[in-house]
């Protein structure tokens, strides 16, 4: 017989049990997986090398809107490259549950701002060509079946148009999609101009917030000085932040995710490692006559160790694998189902590597105690233990 076939026949000897087992594994690195993924989006993901942007809301309250003439003055700033108003429009499409990021943007320079986000030129044309038009995530275009042209209705629940009404009408000019990795959200990109001309005249002319892209080599520290300084003695004084403060501060609204993640992991690991420890354990001590027998048939003591070493480790690794395949597995799923909270949802294969090392380190803390037994187990001893 061979050495794997020693080893699989060990494993399978209670097949109910390891079966169990196995996958307790999976699931405990399919958490690590899931989430090393949501800590990773709350931190605000990869950013673009080069690529530097300021967000800029009111200043007391982000639920306060700010008037358009903010981003004329923002334009004259030094170190400003280009910027673009937005704001939350809300509503959602044919029932309340279909909710999605929708927001009135500046059409000639929304994928300036964001010049990472992968579009076409023939789309870009579409959306300046018609005030209706809206541009979307490829993702969200694919979930909710949206072809370029179709008539998209939405029901607002926060902006009113002129006429009273709280229906409107977009039209698809395309799609674009965001880089792997990439901080940016899913959003359904309508225009400004065509939103502001429709909506009820309290409205017209004011916005939630300003995206502004820094010129290369500057500080964005230096704008955001600028911009608040600019406006702090006005009726409409503003608070800016750089993109990657903004997503630190969304991160710890929620709380400290690394800390969390880190308190779950180590409960759920170390659950998994007594309960794992104990079934190698009980394993062992259910096969000292078999072994026993193999060492009075001439199996070095070192072989039969490294036979319960590699049963022992062997399936805390493979479980291993098998969880992390699993969190690739339905990483397109999760990703459509937690990206509307957490922004862009990936799992890396750093952390597969991450998870690897984990898991190998464990699977050796385990396979201690029943190698060591098992290399010391004296023929005599077992047998006299069993009769």
């Amino acid at each position: 017989m061979t050495a794997l076939s020693l080893i699989r026949t060990g494993l399978f000897s209670k097949p109910t049990r390891t079966s169990l087992t196995f996958l307790s594994l999976c699931i405990a690195f399919l958490l690590f997986m899931l989430l090393q993924a949501i800590t990773r989006a709350f931190a605000g993901g990869t950013t673009v090398p080069g690529v530097q942007r300021v967000m800029t809301d009111a200043k007391y309250s982000m639920t306060d809107n700010l008037p358009l003439s903010h981003v004329r003055a923002m334009e004259e700033l030094e170190g400003v490259r280009d910027v673009t108003q937005m704001v939350w429009f809300g509503g959602y499409y044919q029932d309340p549950k279909n909710q999605f990021a929708k927001a009135p943007v500046d059409h000639t320079r929304i994928f300036s701002v964001f010049p990472e986000l992968i579009v076409s030129d023939t789309v870009v044309e579409r959306f300046h060509a018609s005030k209706r038009a809206v541009v979307v995530e490829a993702a969200m275009a694919q979930q909710y079946g949206w072809q370029t042209g179709d008539v998209i209705p939405i029901a607002a629940d926060i902006w009113p148009r002129d006429d009273g009404s709280w229906h409107w009408e977009f039209i698809l000019a395309g799609t674009y999609q965001i880089p792997p990795g990439s901080r940016i959200q899913p959003w359904f990109f309508l225009r400004w101009d065509y939103f502001n001309e429709s909506v009820m005249d309290w409205v017209k002319n004011q916005i939630g917030w300003t995206v502004l892209r820094v010129n290369d080599g500057v500080e964005p520290k230096t704008v955001i000085d600028r911009i608040d300084e600019l406006f702090e003695n006005s009726s409409d004084p503003t608070k800016s932040l750089s993109e990657d403060e903004m997503a630190r501060q969304f991160a710890n609204q929620i709380g400290d995710m690394g800390a969390i993640a880190t308190m779950i992991l180590a409960a759920v690991f170390f659950t998994i490692l007594l309960l794992t420890a104990n079934v190698a354990a009980l394993s062992f001590r259910e096969r000292v006559p078999g072994l026993a027998v193999m060492k009075t048939l001439g199996f070095q003591d070192r072989y039969v160790a490294m036979l319960i070493f590699a049963e022992s480790a062997g399936l805390f690794l493979v479980g291993a694998i098998g969880g992390i395949a699993a969190g690739f597995l339905l990483e397109p799923v999760l990703q459509e189902s937690l990206a509307p909270a957490t922004g862009r949802f990936q799992m890396t294969w750093q952390d597969a590597a991450l998870g690897m090392v984990l898991a190998s380190g464990l699977a050796v803390a385990i396979a201690i105690y029943p190698t060591w037994a098992a290399n010391r187990l004296s023929i005599v001893q077992a047998l006299r233990e069993v009769s």
